[in-house]
């Protein structure tokens, strides 16, 4: 049986890693960044470490913050339509899952315009073309959306959550910076380590795993237990470990 994996084109690791951001858009050529995010995050000042570095590398952006937990189908439609009237050639994500997701389907539908109804989205998505690129900051030591194929969207009229897949919406790049997760209260930084540590767990017994998953899933169930107790107390270098081992 054949087994694939699919990876970002660059994955930047450790605190500091958001200086490279400027970097690497840089040298791929893009000009106008529409951002993914919430107001939290605004308001906070955690978005406001991203676009300083922005302005200085004088690199032009707008934001779309109207992104809410568990991001339905008209959120990613507001989405949609800030990202073409920006006229942006590229998406960054700022947050946890729920921005990561938008910002994925929002990538997805300007690119494959005839998946406008978003539903039609679920499952093996059978998409032809790349998402509009993107590059992911998380905010959380929680789901990895950074580094996977899959979203998860709400249908608010049916009332039920549906998950894509799809190897055209991975994040060009990523980065995975604990200096982007130290300001999340104590309460949220428990939570979300835990959902990582479950996902670790499902990913090591599902029926699907294989030599390397099995590797990588017992080398993270390994790292937040030992570091997510910490983590939630505050400390510098278990929320690094945090932020590895998601």
């Amino acid at each position: 049986m054949a087994n694939r994996m699919i990876l970002n084109e660059t994955a930047w690791f450790g605190r500091g890693a958001v200086d490279a951001l400027t970097d690497e858009v840089a040298r791929r050529g893009y000009h106008k960044a529409l951002i993914v995010t919430d107001k939290t995050l605004v308001q906070c000042g955690v978005v406001d470490k991203v676009t300083s570095r922005m302005d200085a590398a004088g690199l032009a952006w707008e934001i779309y913050a109207g992104v809410l937990p568990n991001p339905t189908i008209s959120i990613v439609q507001k989405g949609l339509k800030c990202f073409t009237q920006s006229g942006a050639d590229y998406l960054i994500a700022i947050g946890g899952g729920s921005p990561q997701d938008t910002c994925k389907a929002i990538g997805i539908i300007s690119n494959n315009p005839e998946f406008a109804d978003v539903r039609s989205l679920e499952g093996l998505s059978p998409t032809r073309k790349p998402s509009v690129p993107i590059m992911a900051i998380p905010t959380t030591a929680g789901t990895a959306a950074e580094v996977t194929i899959n979203y998860v969207i709400t249908d608010e009229e049916k009332r039920r959550k549906f998950v894509c897949v799809d190897p055209h919406d991975i994040p060009q790049a990523a980065f995975i910076d604990a200096d982007m997760m130290d300001g999340m209260p104590p309460a949220l930084k428990a939570a979300t380590g835990v959902d990582a540590l479950t996902h670790a767990i499902e990913g090591y017994i599902t029926r699907a795993a294989w030599a390397l998953t099995d590797a990588l899933h017992i080398k993270a169930i390994e790292i937040i237990a030992g570091a997510l107790r910490g983590a939630v107390a505050g400390e510098k270098e278990a929320g690094e470990a945090m932020a590895l081992g998601q």
